[in-house]
């Protein structure tokens, strides 16, 4: 029986990372830290890891300390790694703390690192991407057995337009630009796939739906029930827009240039996977109906 360490393990993919891996035996440590919390169910659909972790590992992926001996008797690492909505240094987390894990690694011996990037993030000028970037290179130049799986986007992501459709209208950049976004699972299944295998590489990899971002919307707009309001923002409006947002919140402007490279541009892996976008936007728009949570 492998052991895998699991880092970003309480994200949405790293929840169905940990689900992947036990249903296919191997042992798993999980890197959190509330343990609390970890157990619980996490948002959109994300499994609960109660059940899932063999072996916890409670602590900061920031503290070189804790992070020194993570990957004792670990045949493999895969990371989910890296800063979604948390007031963090993207540098600090997605860069110096995967680094850490790497040293862990290399250090104790472990078979592998697998490391879950983003699809054309080294073209991108967010810190947030540059620091994903810098990792994923240091990672493909090492000496351990590397793999980098490079998604477009995951179905959690997508369901910040389904809040926008909920507030009544949706904002485009490009509607004809075009994405595939992938479910948590999906994408579980396809990075531990890699790292089952012996085999070093980079793959982008996407879910099974090519959509358009107008299409996304009218997606959203049709499990809310409601009827499709969008309005498209010119690309040239935005720069300073977002130079101004840096002024007062230079994380936030960050963020928002991510997520404006990306609505710009087409971002399509190979297809994969079984789930679909309409099917998820449907069961958080139940969610949003019987709770008003996610």
């Amino acid at each position: 029986m492998s052991t895998t360490l699991v880092a970003g393990a309480t994200g949405y993919l790293g929840r169905h990372l940990a689900e992947e891996l036990h249903r296919r035996g191997h042992r798993v440590r999980v890197i959190a830290r509330n343990r609390e919390r970890a157990e619980r169910p996490g948002p959109w659909g994300a499994p609960g890891l109660a059940d899932l972790a063999d072996e916890w590992a409670i602590g900061e992926v920031t503290d070189p300390l804790f992070t020194a001996s993570l990957a004792e008797e670990v045949d493999h690492v895969v990371s989910a790694l890296g800063v979604t909505r948390q007031k963090a240094d993207p540098w600090e987390v997605d860069n110096l703390a995967n680094l850490a894990l790497l040293r862990s690694a290399q250090e104790h011996g472990a078979r592998s690192f697998t490391y879950v990037n983003v699809l054309d993030g080294d073209r991108c000028p967010a810190a947030l991407t540059r620091a994903k970037s810098a990792f994923a290179q240091t990672l493909t130049a090492s000496d351990i057995t590397s793999q980098v799986v490079n998604p477009p986007g995951y179905f959690s992501d997508m369901t910040e337009i389904l809040e926008m459709a909920r507030r009544g209208v949706v904002p485009l950049l490009r509607p004809s630009a075009l994405i595939n976004p992938i479910h948590g699972a999906d994408l579980a299944h396809y990075t531990v796939d890699r790292l089952e295998s012996p085999q070093s590489g980079s793959w982008d990899v996407g879910g099974p739906d090519v959509l358009t971002w107008r299409k996304l919307a009218a997606t959203a707009f049709r499990a809310l029930g409601t009827r499709p309001r969008t309005i498209t923002v010119p690309a040239p409006v935005l720069t300073p827009a977002l130079r101004v947002l840096g002024l007062v919140s230079p994380r936030l402007a960050d963020t928002a240039s991510f997520t404006t490279w990306g609505m710009t541009r087409d971002t399509v892996g190979p297809p994969t996977g079984t789930h679909h976008l309409e099917d998820f936007f449907a069961q958080q728009a139940q969610r949003l109906e019987r709770g008003g949570t996610r």
